[in-house]
Parts: C-alpha cells; sequence; structure tokens
C-alpha cells in the first residue's frame, strides 16, 4: 500500500521555494541598481526611468539597451577577472576611469 501524499508539506516547500527565488529576485536587482551607479540618483527618477523603458515599444531603442547592457555585463565580467590590474578580455584596460559604453563609469 501507497504513503498518502502530504499535499500541505509540498505546498509549503513550494511557497518556501517561490519565497527564495523573489528574494534573489530583488537582491539581485538591488546589486544591479549598485552596479550601475543608479542608486545616485532619486528613486522617483530611478522609477520614472524604468516606467519609461517599460512603456517604450520601439524595437529599435530596446535592441541599443540590450547591446548597451550586453557591453555592460562583459565589461564587469572582464575587470572582475582581472585581479592583477591587466583587463582579463585581452584589451588595454581604460585609464581614465571612464567607461567606453555612453561615457558613463560604473562601480562594478
Amino acid at each position: 500500500m501507497r504513503k498518502p501524499r502530504d499535499y500541505s508539506a509540498d505546498l509549503k516547500a513550494l511557497n518556501d521555494k517561490a519565497r527564495q527565488i523573489q528574494e534573489r529576485k530583488v537582491r539581485e536587482l538591488g546589486q544591479l541598481v549598485i552596479a550601475t551607479g543608479t542608486d545616485a540618483i532619486s528613486v522617483e527618477q530611478l522609477a520614472g526611468a524604468l516606467l519609461a523603458a517599460a512603456s517604450n515599444a520601439d524595437p529599435a531603442t530596446k535592441e541599443e539597451w540590450r547591446k548597451r547592457g550586453a557591453r555592460f555585463f562583459q565589461n564587469s565580467r572582464c575587470k572582475a577577472g582581472a585581479g592583477d590590474g591587466s583587463d582579463a578580455c585581452g584589451a588595454v584596460p581604460d585609464k581614465g576611469g571612464a567607461a567606453s559604453h555612453g561615457g558613463s563609469s560604473s562601480a562594478a
């Protein structure tokens, strides 16, 4: 005879997993805000920029944002891997302090 399934324990485990995923998502979004330097602007400005981005339907603009974001993450990975001061991706390090994407610097 099979043991009856404990649905309440399964539901609790699923709820715990969902809570962990949500907490990780919030933590990662906070890390992204800090890494991009947008923690220096007001919460209202950040919310306005995010709302504008979410409501933008122009595919060309979205593609440019995607490319810029990909460059940001690529630069972050390269910098994170360079412990000796050299660029881990093989490029010459930027000594001026400004990032190559749009002229804004990021604190990665």
